[in-house]
């Protein structure tokens, strides 16, 4: 080896990253598959931080990451295909909650059957008892110290 080539880094975090971004890989591929497109883009990220509640553009952003502009164009595009609204904050009328339609609700159950099923086949490949313990071993890293 040439001293300028670089070895992919061999420590627990890098295999942590490349087991997440194989398994969101393989979850955005499913949703695809089963008629959500748009899942596989950018803005289908955000779906994770929705749920049956309304929830504001600024707790979006902040628990996304993102901007808000970019936020804002993301929901933009998902109003547009009809997986999320906009609604009246009742405690602030300033203010604009983003709600998910009935198509939008729709997405996130079948995501939660395409989650399921991912575990399946991943409990199936390491058998019952070790994915049992990659799962409890999981939940404790991913609690900070």
């Amino acid at each position: 080896m040439r001293k300028t080539e670089r070895v992919a880094p061999d420590h627990v975090g890098w295999l942590l990253h490349r087991a997440s971004a194989a398994w969101k890989r393989r979850f955005a591929a499913q949703m695809v598959a089963a008629g959500y497109p748009w899942y596989a883009e950018a803005r289908g990220a955000l779906l994770r931080h929705l749920g049956p509640q309304p929830v504001s553009q600024a707790d979006i952003a902040a628990r996304s990451g993102l901007t808000k502009q970019a936020v804002q164009q993301h929901l933009d595009a998902l109003a547009a295909d009809g997986i999320v609204a906009r609604i009246p904050d009742p405690d602030d009328s300033r203010r604009r909650r983003v709600r998910l339609t009935p198509a939008g609700l729709a997405a996130l159950e079948a995501g939660d059957r395409i989650k399921a099923r991912i575990e399946a086949q991943d409990a199936a490949r390491l058998g019952r008892a070790r994915y049992a313990a990659l799962r409890r071993a999981l939940s404790v890293l991913a609690d900070d110290p």
